[in-house]
């Protein structure tokens, strides 16, 4: 299994975004409330529109079944409710176009990573996989709060150097240390 990194550039976030929401309007919701929410992937691909209608998404993880909830934020907002304006409360938020014995289902977390990967290919970006968009919720709310704490209790860690090492911050540190220091 690779170790994938956050988007740490604002620029490249945003090229993401772009590339994702003319590509496929679905595919851009999914990464924007991965990056806006922090959930895992295996979290956000069973969302029904029922899930993202009020003022938070709520879920519990499939890992550790604890109850997390996120506030839904203005442009995140904005972004859902022009997707599911014509959906039913029953539809998946990230559906499949292949049906199960005749049922809708949501893409799996194997789709999900091709399309992450392709679009991070199509933009030369390396080391992204679905759960950079994790790792770039955290380490985007770390640098705007430098509240490790909430973090933590987020990503569900319990020791800052974890949470730290998670969202690509100790690696920035020993670059930053090491990129003026010579022997």
């Amino acid at each position: 299994m690779k170790f994938v990194q956050p988007i740490r550039d604002p620029k490249k976030l945003e090229a993401m975004k772009k590339y994702l929401y003319f590509k496929n309007i679905r595919d851009f919701i999914m990464f924007f409330v991965g990056i806006n929410t922090g959930f895992r992937i295996s979290d956000i691909l069973p969302l029904m529109v029922r899930d993202v209608k009020g003022t938070h998404i709520t879920i519990t993880e499939k890992k550790t079944r604890k109850v997390k909830s996120v506030l839904i934020r203005k442009s995140l907002r904005k972004a859902l409710d022009a997707y599911i304006k014509d959906k039913a409360d029953f539809e998946y938020l990230f559906p499949s176009r292949k049906r199960k014995r005749g049922k809708a289902h949501p893409i799996s977390p194997n789709m999900a990573y091709k399309i992450i990967r392709g679009a991070a290919k199509e933009l030369d970006l390396e080391e992204i996989g679905t759960h950079s968009m994790r790792k770039t919720f955290g380490y985007r709310l770390y640098l705007e709060t430098k509240d490790i704490a909430l973090l933590m209790d987020h990503f569900n860690h319990s020791e800052e150097k974890v949470t730290l090492r998670y969202v690509g911050l100790l690696q920035d540190t020993l670059d930053d240390a090491l990129e003026d220091f010579e022997l």
